[in-house]
């Protein structure tokens, strides 16, 4: 793909930031906004996804050396869910078919909102280039190639844009207290797990948010500083379990008890800044989207990427991730004794869902819902990748796959009803 179309195709419907900002600028002109509120409307939505991007990046580069930790310490062999490493894969033959499949998506996505009561605009670029990237790798495996792919995946591809925030709103709303904000991610079969599972066995009343803590532990309440000592003394558990030749790899030239304290700080830095970042797009974009509801699609939402939630229920995150991750463990373990396919538990993953998941279980079932809901959520994105490889093809032999779960969901399905349909 050359030329002007493929400079819109691969480069700007690739970044989030640059899509958000173009919604964002379309919805102040709709608002017949002067050009100083535009201009500034527009930049800040862009930066704002870029800090937020900035903050999960730091987080990216803290969780991955653990992982390696976790990995060499224990002796774990299996495959590690990444959905960039898995797209990286498969973007190689498929990668002509995967943006095509993404660009029309969100055209679809934009007609749909506009023709059904579903109004959301997905706005996580990198998500819908996954699910694209999925779409057409499950289609291939079926031998369903070329103009026949390209128009299946990208009407599936704008029905998933629609459908998937519609089905988490409900608790969408619990969790904002009003029905401005969607979810634009598609790890959301989990989402509404753990929502469903707060809801049956938890308490809304007992909300994370409001934990007593003794008055000289008083400094607990800030956000960063419980977060920060969580991790560190997370990743120094993890350091001295592994053995300081095995974390000294990872460390390189600095003491390793020292290198654990200082990634501990640095998930703490990054998960500052992903809030910083939110705050500020959210600021810019949901008053925009006033003008999209108003001209384009009328009540249009703007579904967001899953960090969107952290600023309503900040405990509820490190809950979320934790309690996840132990949820992956436990299906580590399991996979193992019935003889499946071993999925490695991952720290990026489990972070990000997790912690997502917890705020969902939280807003429905309070201080027990986050726990068992992100648990959840962390065996569901154990078991589901496991069932997901055998519709994926030559891509499904390599040694990562699909992290979150409505990847798995939605292959799983297209997959098998392709094969059956022939």
């Amino acid at each position: 793909m050359r030329g002007f179309l493929g400079f819109i195709v691969n480069d700007i419907l690739s970044q989030p930031a640059i899509i958000a900002g173009l919604m964002a600028m379309i919805g102040l002109i709709a608002l017949r906004k002067p050009l100083r509120s535009i201009v500034t409307g527009t930049l800040k939505t862009i930066v704002g996804f870029l800090i937020l991007g900035v903050g999960a990046e730091a987080i990216v580069q803290s969780l991955n050396p653990l992982g390696e930790i976790l990995n060499r310490g224990f002796g774990i062999q299996g495959l590690i869910p990444n959905n960039e490493a898995i797209v990286g894969v498969a973007v190689k033959t498929l990668g002509q078919q995967t943006a095509l499949i993404m660009s029309l998506g969100f055209l679809f996505n934009l007609l749909f909102a506009r023709l059904t009561p579903f109004k959301y605009v997905f706005l996580t670029g990198h998500h819908t280039f996954f699910m694209a990237c999925l779409l057409s790798a499950v289609l291939t495996a079926a031998d369903i190639e070329g103009t026949a792919a390209i128009l299946i995946g990208s009407v599936l591809l704008g029905l998933l844009m629609v459908g998937i925030p519609a089905l988490a709103q409900p608790f969408m709303r619990k969790i904002t207290g009003d029905n401005n904000l969607a979810i634009g991610h598609f790890g959301t079969f989990g989402y509404i797990s753990a929502a469903l599972i707060g809801k049956w066995f938890g308490n809304p009343e007992k909300s994370t948010e409001e934990l007593k803590v003794p008055q000289g532990l008083s400094f607990l309440r800030d956000t960063t500083v419980s977060t920060a000592l969580t991790m560190v003394i997370l990743y120094v558990l993890v350091a001295l379990m592994a053995g300081p030749d095995v974390t000294a790899k990872a460390a390189g030239d600095q003491h390793y008890l020292m290198f654990a304290v200082m990634q501990g700080l640095m998930f703490a830095v990054g998960l500052y800044v992903i809030l910083a970042g939110v705050r500020m797009m959210l600021a810019e974009i949901v008053p925009a989207f006033q003008g999209i509801a108003e001209k384009i699609v009328p009540d249009a939402k703007p579904a967001l990427d899953c960090p969107i939630t952290f600023n309503y229920a900040p405990t509820a995150v490190i809950v979320g991730f934790i309690s996840s991750f132990a949820g992956g463990l436990v299906g580590l373990a399991v996979l193992a004794a019935i003889g499946a396919p071993l999925i490695i538990p991952g720290l990026v993953p489990h972070f990000f869902t997790g912690a997502t998941a917890g705020v969902f279980g939280n807003a429905t079932g309070g201080r027990r819902g986050a726990v068992l809901g992100a648990f959840a959520n962390g065996l569901l994105i154990s078991f589901l990748p496991a069932l997901l490889l055998p519709v994926l093809g030559d891509i499904g032999f390599e040694n990562t796959t699909f992290g979150d779960t409505d990847f798995s969901v939605v292959g799983i399905i297209i997959g098998y009803l392709a094969q059956w349909l022939q």
